[in-house]
C-alpha cells in the first residue's frame, strides 16, 4: 500500500526545479528528470510529486 504524495502538480516540462515552495522554510532547490516510462518524479526533500501532463492519465495512480 502506498502513502498518496503530499502535494501533486501536473508540470509540461520533462526536467523540474523543487525548492519546497516555503520561501526560507522549504529546502535547497534540487532538479528533477521526470523519467518517460513512468511520467512522475517524487522530490526527495518534500515528497511533492511532479507529474508530466503527457503522462497525467497513467501516472495518477
Amino acid at each position: 500500500m502506498s502513502i498518496p504524495a503530499p502535494e501533486t502538480k501536473i508540470v509540461s516540462a520533462w526536467r523540474v526545479a523543487c525548492d519546497g515552495g516555503e520561501g526560507a522554510l522549504g529546502h535547497p532547490r534540487v532538479w528533477l528528470s521526470i523519467p518517460k516510462d513512468t511520467g512522475y518524479v517524487e522530490c526527495g526533500y518534500c515528497d511533492a510529486r511532479y507529474v508530466h501532463e503527457d503522462m497525467a492519465d497513467k501516472a495518477s495512480s
